[in-house]
């Protein structure tokens, strides 16, 4: 199905250069889902559309979306571009890890509104100046869901209990409280303090973040387990996690 003249809200994801003055410019749109639109003459001075298809930019596009193949654009309108993530290499690190994750997350084409205003919100936070560790850690916890995975965090997967110390479990799906760590040898240790920013992450909407502090040390065993979950359970890792990995060990330590 083609729809002509289209309207919609997107996100640039990605962008290659084609053929000779061409470019191929992937959009997380609120409508359509991830689609890929070719620009003709793009490369060349003077392209009318280049505000918007500039990374780490979010527009109101006006195009022809093909359900199938490529789609093309034809006007564009309120174009913001995250100014603090596109002028620091950290920023910039991080939140190319949160749209490669959900990119990865879902096939292309398939409407996703939810990370689509998900993915919009992540990006505001971390350009007005949210912690951007924490931001990410939120998106890779909620997004465990869409790539098979969907840990219980709301209390013990035997009994349900919160109320005593928890490890997660690979093997049970979710976390085991202290009485029930015998049955699985193989449980990931998990600091109470990290663990509980874990499940708060999992039910937490973006919108609702207004500030949290999280210290060197948390956000450290969050990594850790964060990335065994994903490592061990999902298989997944962008090219832009191993980026994010090697830029963390050029960086000084924080305070």
């Amino acid at each position: 199905m083609t729809k002509a003249n289209a309207e919609f809200s997107g996100l640039v994801l990605a962008r290659h250069n084609y053929r000779e003055s061409d470019m191929l410019v992937k959009l997380l749109t609120d409508r359509f889902g991830k689609k890929m639109f070719l620009l003709q003459r793009a490369r060349k001075p003077g392209f009318r559309l280049a505000a918007g298809i500039l990374p780490f930019t979010a527009a109101t596009y006006v195009g022809t979306v093909n359900s199938d193949g490529l789609s093309f654009l034809a006007a564009l309108k309120d174009v913001r571009q995250f100014q603090a993530i596109s002028a620091d290499i950290t920023l910039n690190a991080y939140a190319t890890y949160i749209l490669s994750l959900i990119d990865q997350a879902y096939p292309d084409g398939e409407p996703i509104p939810r990370w689509f205003a998900a993915a919009q919100q992540a990006l505001t936070l971390i350009d007005d100046g949210f912690d951007p560790a924490v931001v990410t850690n939120i998106i890779e916890v909620q997004l465990l869901q869409a790539f098979g995975v969907q840990p219980q965090w709301a209390g013990c997967v035997v009994d349900g209990r919160s109320d005593l110390p928890l490890d997660f479990s690979e093997r049970y799906g979710g976390v085991l409280c202290q009485e029930h760590w015998h049955l699985d040898d193989y449980r990931f240790r998990v600091q109470p303090k990290a663990m509980y920013l874990l499940r708060r992450f999992s039910v937490l909407e973006l919108t609702q973040l207004h500030s949290i502090s999280v210290s060197t040390a948390t956000k450290a065993e969050l990594r850790r387990v964060l990335d065994r979950i994903y490592r061990d359970m999902v298989g997944v890792q962008p090219k832009a996690k191993r980026f994010l990995d090697q830029m963390q060990k050029w960086l000084p330590p924080e305070d």
